[in-house]
């Protein structure tokens, strides 16, 4: 029955995770502002919503527990659990980086979230339509 629902919603389901999970991205960006050294974050869309709806259900190296990564110096960090369960998360490229060292750009970080904003709602208008064709589906009205 679960697997006839995810079938239903189609993509959408993921989609709106990952637009919460941006969401979230870009209002710590924002509340970060004047943080010195603070590096911006986003999250590659594209990218996290092809390996959520990938033919394994989005289960790749980050659900093995295996992290394709290889240390080619000695110096190199190791990967954070963090990068591991979220893989398209990214640092932002500054366009003027603050003499502080802060990457956030709060226009372009406003702007982000307000686009965002209108993608998680859209998605929410299409889910809440779905569900009400599902609806009238099952009450035969």
């Amino acid at each position: 029955m679960a697997n006839s629902i995810d079938n239903f919603l189609g993509v959408h389901a993921q989609a709106l995770t990952l637009e919460s999970r941006r969401t979230q991205l870009l209002a710590a960006n924002i509340a970060n502002v004047d943080t010195p050294n603070y590096k911006a974050r986003d999250l590659d869309f594209k990218a996290a919503l092809a390996n959520a709806s990938g033919p394994d259900g989005g289960a790749g190296a980050a659900a093995s527990g295996s992290l394709p990564l290889r240390a080619t110096n000695g110096a190199h960090q190791q990967g954070s659990a963090a990068a591991a369960n979220d893989p398209a998360l990214l640092y932002r490229v500054p366009m003027a980086p603050a003499l502080d060292g802060n990457t956030v750009d709060e226009q372009l970080e406003q702007a982000a979230f307000a686009e965002n904003s209108v993608r998680y709602q859209a998605t929410l208008t299409l889910l809440g339509g779905k569900f009400r064709s599902l609806m009238t589906a099952i009450t035969g009205q």
